[in-house]
């Protein structure tokens, strides 16, 4: 009894846990949202106002301002692609490296996932340049492919964990049925670790949504995503807050609801292998 009433305590302890941190994780997103149906007077109050008339005025001011879709669909294109170009590098390499290691493999792994240490502003300029000697400055095809790059460690890693977590006589069978290595790959591995290589797409997929950085400084008009439109609402004469808030709740919002709907997957894949 006494046993059976500690488990209960346990249990309603991690409860209560569990959504306090999901409270105090999702309060900016639920502040940016109330923020963004403030008037601005409204948002600069202090204190700040729980209770206020909403207003659609800030976003009719952004989507007149500015073309909405026209970044919304930059960022599908930049994002989708580099993920797309990223998995058709990192299937391949993780492949190599789990079932064809070398006395270096683990080397040349701790190398990629060195690069992830390495600022962004520290090769700012002999990218910049490249993209300028190649004329792909402000270009969809320069954002995919160094998303793709910046992205291709983590990607390569998480793929290697859960192809390693396969065992090897899988594919063994399968060589003994006939199947030479792309059939070996895509008829047995592939299908095998969907789960992780979804979790891989989707994590590439929202890390390049939300890269600012290679955005604000290759891009201006033709190719600039969502990001861009977020950093253009910050002027010298100060933030607008509730504007700012409500054009940072239409750039969040679509990954925001792709990850709500792929949240299953999500969390399926990256707990692929944890149990044996």
């Amino acid at each position: 009894m006494a046993k059976r009433k500690h488990n209960q305590t346990a249990r309603t302890i991690r409860i209560v846990a569990s959504w306090i941190v999901a409270l105090i994780v999702f309060f900016p997103i639920l502040w940016m949202l109330l923020t963004s149906f403030k008037s601005e007077l409204d948002a600069f109050s202090m204190p700040p106002h729980f209770f206020f008339a909403p207003t659609l005025e800030n976003y009719e001011q952004i989507l007149a301002r500015a073309n909405y879709l026209h970044y919304a669909w930059n960022s599908i294109v930049t994002a989708g692609g580099a993920t797309i170009l990223g998995m058709i590098v990192a299937v391949p390499a993780a492949y190599a490296f789990a079932y064809h290691p070398t006395l270096k493999t683990k080397n040349i792994l701790l190398w990629m996932l060195s690069t992830k240490m390495l600022p962004s502003v520290g090769v700012l300029v002999p990218i910049y340049l490249i993209c300028r000697n190649l004329d792909m400055l402000d270009s969809k095809t320069a954002l995919i492919i160094i998303f793709a790059l910046i992205n291709l460690p983590i990607m390569v890693w998480m793929i290697y964990t859960y192809f390693r977590d396969i065992p090897y006589d899988i594919l063994e069978a399968a060589r003994m049925d006939g199947a030479d290595t792309a059939q070996t790959m895509f008829r047995v591995l592939i299908p095998v670790s969907r789960g992780g290589l979804a979790s891989t797409a989707l994590l590439c997929l929202i890390l390049s949504w939300n890269e600012a950085f290679w955005s604000l400084n290759l891009t201006t008009a033709s190719a600039a995503p969502l990001t861009a439109l977020v950093a253009s609402f910050s002027s010298p004469e100060g933030l607008f807050w509730a504007k700012l808030s409500a054009v940072s709740t239409l750039a969040c919002a679509p990954i925001l609801v792709l990850g709500w709907l792929s949240q299953r997957q999500l969390v399926r894949g990256l707990t692929f292998g944890a149990v044996k």
